[in-house]
């Protein structure tokens, strides 16, 4: 049986992390350096950085706050946002990222995916999917979640993984920030068209929240969260006991 991760997320805007529902209505909650530091050193698999205004704001990552999130932090760091050229890889790679996550990039330019792939290695290169039901389609959106592409979700999956893209977040908006639970259906299918890992996002209220992604999607490699962490509402070593609690394989 696979070890599930548990993997928070840094929304970053402005430098500071911030968090809302739905993808809008963002509040301002801590520094993205002290953040990382506690996950850190409390139990997290792995972290996730998203510069959450770079696409949409048409600019490149704050590289300043990065480079000290990756100087504080001992666990893998995935980065994202504003990722358009391999020229924008080796910047985040070099600031101290282990991985690095397209979104909006990989939509104006499908190549970036397998350019990125075969200079650093699918496993360097995570496609992340931010995705919405319209008119009954799981539907793709960029900068953000901002902008409808009209791009069918599950087709745009597949053709990335095939692609070479090493690891897929699949970020629901419909369940974002709304903590009633993951979008199971659609990581449902997503793990059913793919073979390389998927972290579900989007959702998640609760430890039981977690045990129920885990139960319904066994094939899933990991959950990610923000706000239950950030909160306090939720304490990674208190989720992983339960877990193990549940029979479920955690570091």
């Amino acid at each position: 049986m696979i070890t599930k991760r548990i993997i928070p997320c840094l929304d970053v805007k402005d430098g500071k992390v911030v968090k809302g529902v739905n993808f809008d209505n963002l509040k301002d909650v801590n520094s993205p350096i002290e953040l990382g530091k506690y996950y850190s050193s409390h139990g997290a698999d792995e972290l996730v950085f998203y510069d959450i205004t770079a696409s949409s704001d048409g600019r490149k990552l704050f590289t300043e706050v990065l480079t000290e999130v990756a100087r504080q932090v001992f666990i893998p760091l995935t980065v994202g946002g504003g990722i358009n050229t391999i020229e924008d890889f080796d910047r985040v790679l070099k600031c101290g990222a282990d991985k690095v996550s397209v979104n909006s990039g990989a939509i104006k330019n499908p190549d970036l995916v397998r350019y990125g792939a075969l200079k650093y290695g699918s496993q360097c290169v995570v496609l992340s999917v931010d995705v919405k039901r319209v008119g009954g389609k799981y539907t793709v959106f960029a900068k953000g979640g901002r902008e409808n592409t009209g791009i069918d979700a599950l087709e745009w999956i597949k053709r990335c993984v095939s692609n070479g893209a090493g690891e897929v977040v699949v970020n629901s908006i419909d369940t974002d920030g709304v903590k009633k639970g993951f979008d199971i259906p659609l990581l449902k299918e997503v793990c059913d068209i793919v073979n390389v890992p998927v972290i579900a996002s989007g959702g998640a209220g609760s430890i039981e929240d977690f045990i129920t992604l885990f139960r319904e999607v066994p094939t899933i490699d990991a959950g990610l969260a923000a706000s239950i962490f950030h909160f306090g509402e939720v304490s990674i070593r208190d989720l992983k006991n339960k877990l193990k609690g549940q029979n479920i394989n955690v570091r």
